[in-house]
């Protein structure tokens, strides 16, 4: 299969099991100017759904730095808010989102810390209206990926530009499961093995789940009336979509009060252009007290700062260190594949959504329930093959739910 195929079918997969595009359905694109060609096949992969606009936000990485190189001082605290209301009225009106990530994971390294961060919390600030529609799924929504040449250099530093690029789109290709031979019945079997996982979970009612491994002893206690989930999700409009693709997580909402321990990251996160590293943080009372890292340490006591939340936990997931990409041994330096490769956690805000009978609860029903908010969503990986997870009931009764990073249910 030659590769033009395969990136057809990678836009195809974005469309029918990413989306699950409707006829008649407008759909609202981001993307970096270098995956055009990704956003053209997936533009004339809607209109053959139906789609009734097709409306494209292309981003520009030099653009991004040359602000932060540039850009005067009192700027920072500036976001497009003006874009975001319309995005926001878009969804409202019915739209599907569909963004494209592939930027330079390490665009911003280097640059000043507070302005990094005070960008970051400006633009979090003002995608708000938007951002809601996405996480409490009242829109159907997916992520795929661009191999860039900047994020293909930085995954094999040691193969020259063009074999990076092509061995980042072979593991995007896999990962996305367009290299087997019917991608969208392969997706329909991942989805049902996922479901099983979530459905196993949710059966279980546990209150809590123990973490532990090298540098590892964390209790996250779970959301009162928490619901797991998994793989393809039937979004309030009635539309079922994949929100990552790739995907191979379970995840649910965690009880923002009730994490308590120590954890170190297993990967590092790539966050808005700045890559930190080995991090190690302490949990009490659901809030953490204590965070340090080797490479980026600055910019991760700034998202700490964001605001009250942004120290609490709004999701926890769990994913087998045999997941495909785990065992591709690459480090993709992208939150959308290093998360598939292990068990994570996020800071901020919580999905509503993993709150059972969410629609009906009142926002201070769901922050009494656990529920975390905050103006960020950051994932980090915890999980490899050294950790175990056990499950805690209520009554305090444990269960193997993981041993050395596999499923030992």
């Amino acid at each position: 299969m030659d590769f033009e195929t395969k990136l057809d079918r990678l836009a195809e997969v974005a469309v029918k099991t990413g989306l699950g595009l409707r006829p008649g359905q407008e759909l609202v694109m981001t993307a970096p100017l270098d995956s055009l060609p990704l956003a053209r096949l997936i533009t004339r992969h809607a209109y053959k759904a139906g789609a009734s606009l097709v409306t494209t936000f292309y981003g520009d990485d030099q653009a991004t730095l040359a602000r932060f190189e540039l850009g005067a001082a009192e700027s920072f605290d500036t976001a497009p808010a003006w874009l975001f209301e319309g995005m926001a009225k878009a969804y409202g009106a019915g739209a599907a989102r569909l963004a494209i990530s592939g930027e330079d994971p390490a665009l911003l390294a280097g640059q000043d810390a507070d302005k990094v961060s005070r960008a970051n919390r400006a633009r979090s600030k003002a995608y708000q209206p938007a951002l809601q529609h996405i996480v409490d799924f009242h829109i159907n929504w997916s992520i795929v990926s661009f191999a860039s040449a900047a994020w293909a250099r930085m995954v094999f530093p040691d193969a020259t530009e063009s074999d990076a690029v092509m061995k980042l789109w072979d593991a995007i290709f896999a990962a996305s499961r367009v290299d087997q031979a019917d991608p969208v019945a392969a997706w329909a079997a991942h989805n049902a093995r996922l479901h099983d996982r979530k459905t196993f979970l949710n059966e279980k009612r546990f209150s809590a789940l123990r973490f532990r491994g090298p540098g590892t002893d964390l209790t996250v206690g779970l959301a009162d009336d928490h619901e797991w989930a998994g793989g393809s999700e039937k979004a309030r409009n009635g539309i079922t979509c994949n929100p990552n693709i790739p995907t191979e997580e379970v995840f649910t909402t965690p009880h923002a009060r009730r994490v308590d321990g120590f954890v170190r990251s297993t990967k590092p996160l790539s966050y808005q252009g700045t890559l930190i590293e080995d991090i190690a943080v302490r949990f009490e009372g659901g809030r953490i007290v204590e965070a340090r890292a080797r490479t980026g340490e600055a910019v991760l006591q700034k998202v700490l700062e964001t605001d009250a939340g942004a120290s609490r936990l709004g999701e926890v997931a769990l994913v087998p260190h045999s997941s495909p990409i785990s065992q591709s041994g690459i480090l993709f330096y992208n939150t959308l594949y290093d998360e598939n490769a292990a068990c994570h956690i996020a800071l901020g805000q919580a999905y509503n959504k993993c709150i059972i009978d969410f629609e009906n609860k009142s926002e201070e029903q769901l922050v009494e329930a656990g529920a975390n908010r905050s103006l960020i969503h950051i994932d980090w990986m915890i999980g490899s093959g050294e950790i175990d997870i056990d499950g805690v009931s209520a009554s305090g009764e444990t269960e193997a739910v993981m041993r050395a990073g596999e499923w030992a249910i």
